[in-house]
C-alpha cells in the first residue's frame, strides 16, 4: 500500500511536469493525486498495514492493537487530527494567498499599475533594462514575482512595439523577478509557504537573502548589458499615452493596495498571529476604499461594479489555488505516510516518508549545501511549491537556520534556468510567446551565472558572519 501511495504522487507529478504535451491543466492531477492518496493511506491505515504520524512525532497505527475499542478509538482520531493539522495549514497559506490576488486585482481594475509608465521616461535600451530589472526586483518582493512579471511585461508591450526585441527584456525580468521574490515572504509562493510554516521570519528573510538576491539579479543584467541586443536607443513612438489610461483613483488604489501587502508582515510582527489574519484586515481596508472612491468624473451607478471587490473576485485564478491544494495536501500524505526506521542517539525511530528521504540523502551527499543547489537545479524543471514542500517534511530545523534560508534562494531563483521553471517564466513565455530553445540558448547561461554567484554570496556570508 506504501508503495502505491508513491507510485500514485510520481504519476501525478509527471502529469504535472508535462502538462503542455499532454495539454491538461495540472490543476487535475494535483487534486486527483491529493484525494487518490489520502484514501490509499486512509485504507492501509484502517486494515493496520500502515501507520501515521503526526506533526508531534506520534505515531499512530491499528496493526497489532492491544487497548480494544477505546485504543482504536483514539488512533483514529489521532489519524483525523493529523489530516485536519495539514489542511489546516495548508487553508492557511490559500487564504493569504486569495487575498493577495485580490488586492492586486483591485488595483489593476482601478489601472493603478498605469502609474509605473510613469518612471520609464528614456529611450536608451540599457537604461530601459535596468529600470525595468530594478521595477522587477522590487515590485516581485510586493505584489509577488508572477503578478510583477505581468504587470512589467503588459508595461513593455507599450514601450516596445517590436516582438523580437521585446522577447529578451521580457526574458530579463523573469530572472529579476523571481531574485526579488526570494528574499520576501511575500514574493513568491515558496517564501510564503516557509513564513507561514515558520520556518523562517520575514526579518530574518529580509537579512540573510536581500545580497544573494541582489548578485543574482544584477549579474546577469550587468553582463547583458554589453550584449547587442541592448545596445542604442529604441525608435520613438508616436504621442505619449502615459495618462490616458489612468484613472483618478489610480495613484491612491496602487499605493494603498501596495502598503496593505507591505503591512502584513508588520501585522504578524506586532500582534504574533498568522500571516492570513493580516492579509484578511488589508484587504478588507483596500475593499472598502475601492467601494467608495471615484474612478472617474462622470461616475455613475451603474459602473460601480467594476471596480469593486466583487469583480477582483471573479477575475483571479482559482485553478491555481485549487493546483496549490492539491500538491500542498498531496505532499502532506507523504510526509504522514510511516516510511521507515532512522537511528537517532542510538534509538530506532519511526519516520515520516520525506523524513527518511532527507536522512538519505545526508548519507549519501553528506554535504547539506550541495543537496540544496541540487534542488534549486531540479526547481528549474520541476514545480517548486512540492520542492519545498517536500523539503519542510524532509527536515527539521530551528527558524531561520541557514538551511530554511537557502533553501528559499535556491527554489525561488534556480526557476529563472528555463523557461519553464518557475511561474513568472511561464507567464511571460505565455504573454510573449517566447521559445523554449531560444531561451536555453540566450537566457540560461545569465540566470545560470546569476544563481551561482547569489549562492556563492550567501555561502560566504553564512561563513564569515
Amino acid at each position: 500500500m506504501a508503495t502505491g501511495i508513491i507510485l500514485c504522487f510520481i504519476l501525478g507529478y509527471l502529469t504535472i511536469v508535462f502538462e503542455h504535451p499532454l495539454k491538461l491543466d495540472k490543476t487535475v492531477p494535483a487534486l486527483l493525486m491529493a484525494a487518490l492518496c489520502w484514501a490509499l493511506l486512509a485504507l492501509g491505515f484502517n486494515t493496520g498495514t500502515l501507520s501515521v504520524i503526526d506533526f508531534h512525532d506520534h505515531v499512530f497505527s491499528l496493526n497489532g492493537l492491544q487497548h480494544g475499542a477505546e485504543g482504536a478509538h483514539e488512533m483514529e482520531e489521532g489519524f483525523v487530527s493529523t489530516l485536519l493539522h495539514h489542511m489546516g495549514k495548508t487553508a492557511e497559506i490559500l487564504v493569504f494567498l486569495i487575498g493577495a490576488m485580490t488586492i492586486v486585482e483591485i488595483i489593476d481594475l482601478h489601472r493603478g499599475f498605469e502609474v509605473l509608465k510613469g518612471y520609464v521616461k528614456t529611450r536608451s535600451k540599457v537604461k530601459l533594462l535596468w529600470i525595468v530589472g530594478i521595477l522587477g526586483f522590487f515590485l516581485s518582493a510586493i505584489i509577488d514575482n508572477l503578478t510583477a512579471t505581468i504587470v512589467l511585461v503588459t508595461l513593455l508591450r507599450k514601450l516596445i512595439k517590436d516582438p523580437n526585441e521585446r522577447i529578451w527584456y521580457a526574458s530579463l525580468i523573469v530572472i529579476a523577478a523571481n531574485a526579488g521574490g526570494a528574499w520576501s515572504p511575500i514574493g513568491d509562493v515558496t517564501t510564503t509557504m516557509l513564513w507561514i510554516g515558520n520556518r523562517v521570519s520575514a526579518l530574518g528573510l529580509i537579512e540573510y537573502l536581500v545580497i544573494p538576491s541582489i548578485v543574482c539579479f544584477a549579474i546577469p543584467f550587468l553582463i547583458a548589458s554589453f550584449l547587442p541586443a541592448f545596445k542604442g536607443e529604441l525608435k520613438p513612438e508616436e504621442g505619449d499615452a502615459t495618462e490616458i489610461n489612468k484613472l483618478l483613483s489610480s495613484t491612491t488604489m496602487l499605493y494603498l493596495g501596495l502598503g496593505a501587502i507591505i503591512f502584513v508582515p508588520i501585522f504578524k510582527t506586532i500582534t504574533h498571529l498568522p500571516p492570513y489574519l493580516g492579509m484578511m484586515l488589508s484587504l478588507g481596508i483596500v475593499w472598502l476604499v475601492s467601494e467608495y472612491i471615484h474612478p472617474e468624473e462622470d461616475f455613475s451607478e451603474e459602473r460601480r461594479h467594476m471596480f469593486t471587490g466583487h469583480k477582483a473576485l471573479s477575475r483571479i485564478e482559482l485553478s491555481s489555488i485549487l493546483f496549490f491544494l492539491g500538491i500542498l495536501m498531496a505532499v502532506a500524505a507523504l510526509e504522514s505516510l510511516v516510511f521507515g526506521t532512522v537511528m537517532k542517539e542510538g534509538v530506532a525511530e519511526q519516520v515520516g516518508t520525506l523524513r527518511y528521504l532527507a536522512e538519505t540523502l545526508d548519507r549519501v551527499i553528506p554535504n547539506q549545501d550541495v543537496v540544496i543547489i541540487i534542488l534549486g537545479f531540479a526547481s528549474a524543471v520541476i514545480d517548486n511549491v512540492p520542492l519545498v514542500a517536500a523539503s519542510m517534511g524532509m527536515y527539521e530545523m530551528p527558524m531561520d537556520s541557514k538551511l530554511w534560508h537557502f533553501i528559499a534562494y535556491s527554489a525561488g531563483t534556480g526557476g529563472s534556468m528555463l523557461i519553464i521553471g518557475s511561474a513568472a517564466g511561464v507567464a511571460a513565455m505565455g504573454m510573449e510567446r517566447i521559445d523554449f530553445i531560444w531561451y536555453l540558448r540566450k537566457i540560461a547561461w545569465l540566470a545560470f551565472v546569476g544563481f551561482i554567484g547569489g549562492a556563492g554570496v550567501f555561502l560566504l556570508i553564512e561563513s564569515v558572519f
